[in-house]
C-alpha cells in the first residue's frame, strides 16, 4: 500500500494529478489500482477526477500479482547492505542463480530472499536489476510492484548508476573508452549473444585500473542493460572476462560456477524517500 498526505500547495488539485506527479504512479499502475485495486481518500473510495484538499490522506492499494510457482525456502546467509520498507539490496554470491526456473527451481537467490523475509504467504519476487548466475555483487529487489516500477524507470539514468569490476584475459586497448555496439541473440536456440547490426543498442564505458601478468582489472559502467552486455563487449575487444565459459575460457579451479565479473558499485536515488543510497562491494577474487 502506498500513502500520501496532500500538501498545502496541492490543495484544489485533482486526485489523478497527485497520484501521477507526487506519488509517482505510472499510468499502468494507476489503471491497475483504479480497476483491480483500491484508491481511497480519507478511507473512502474516490474517482481520479475528484478535487483534493490539504491534509487529505490518500491510500493506493495495488492488486497482488500471483507468482508463476510456489517458492521453496533456501535459508542461506545473505549479505544485505541496505534495506527499508520498500526495497532491499543483496550482495549476491557469484555462482547463485538470481531467479528460479523450471530447470533450476530450488537453490536460487529468489528462494533465499523468500527465506530471509520470513516465508511470507503472498511472496512475489521483484528484482530490479538482474545478475547472471556467474556474476556476484549488488542487486536491488523491490518489496512491492509500485517500488519496482519506479526503480525500473530509473535504470540507466543518473538516478540509478551501476559499476562493475572485471578481470580480463589480456589488456583492453585503448585502456579507457566506450564500446558502443548493438547486441542480439546468436540464434534462436542459443543463450549466447553477439554484436550484430540488427541487435539492440548497447553502450558500455570502461577503464583499466591495473595490469598484472597478462590480465587487467577493469572498471565498467553500463549505460544500457542488455543480456550479457559486459561479457560480450569485453570479448569484442579481444579481452573476455576471466573464467567466462561462454565468451572466453572456463577456469573451474579458480572460478567454480562463476567468472571474474562483479557488481561493485551502486548509487541510486530512492524513488519514495529521496534518499541517496550509495553502496560498494569487493569481490572475493580481488581479495586473493
Amino acid at each position: 500500500m502506498q500513502t500520501w498526505t496532500v500538501l498545502p500547495e496541492e490543495d484544489g488539485r485533482r486526485l489523478r494529478e497527485v497520484l501521477l506527479n507526487s506519488m509517482h504512479l505510472s499510468w499502468s499502475a494507476l489503471k491497475s489500482a483504479k480497476w483491480n485495486g483500491r484508491i481511497l481518500v480519507n478511507g473512502e473510495r474516490r474517482t481520479v477526477r475528484d478535487i483534493l484538499h490539504a491534509g487529505d490522506r490518500i491510500e493506493v492499494i495495488l492488486p497482488s500479482a500471483s507468482p508463476d510457482y510456489l517458492p521453496a525456502p533456501y535459508p542461506i546467509p545473505l549479505k544485505i547492505p541496505f534495506e527499508d520498507q520498500y526495497l532491499l539490496v543483496v550482495d549476491k554470491p557469484a555462482g547463485l542463480a538470481s531467479q528460479s526456473s523450471a530447470a533450476r527451481p530450488d537453490n536460487t537467490l529468489e528462494n533465499a530472499v523468500f527465506s530471509y523475509l520470513g516465508e511470507p504467504e503472498r511472496f512475489f519476487y521483484r528484482p530490479v536489476n538482474r545478475l547472471d548466475r556467474g556474476t556476484g555483487g549488488l542487486m536491488v529487489i523491490a518489496k512491492d510492484g509500485h517500488t519496482q516500477d519506479l526503480l525500473q524507470r530509473l535504470l540507466h539514468t543518473g538516478g540509478f548508476v551501476r559499476e562493475y569490476l572485471a578481470l580480463t584475459e589480456g589488456v583492453p586497448d585503448p585502456p579507457e573508452g566506450v564500446v558502443d555496439a548493438p547486441i542480439g541473440k546468436e540464434d534462436a536456440a542459443s543463450v549466447r549473444r553477439e554484436i550484430r547490426p540488427d541487435g539492440k543498442p548497447a553502450r558500455t564505458l570502461y577503464r583499466v585500473l591495473e595490469v598484472r601478468e597478462g590480465t587487467a582489472l577493469v572498471r565498467l559502467r553500463l549505460e544500457t542493460g542488455r543480456t550479457h552486455q559486459i561479457r560480450v563487449h569485453l570479448a569484442s575487444l579481444g579481452c573476455p572476462v576471466l573464467g567466462d565459459f561462454l565468451y572466453g575460457t572456463e577456469r573451474p579451479e579458480e572460478f567454480p560456477r562463476c567468472f571474474a565479473l562483479h557488481s561493485a558499485y551502486l548509487k541510486l536515488t530512492h524513488p519514495l524517500t529521496g534518499e541517496t543510497v550509495e553502496l560498494e562491494s569487493v569481490p572475493e577474487w580481488l581479495k586473493r
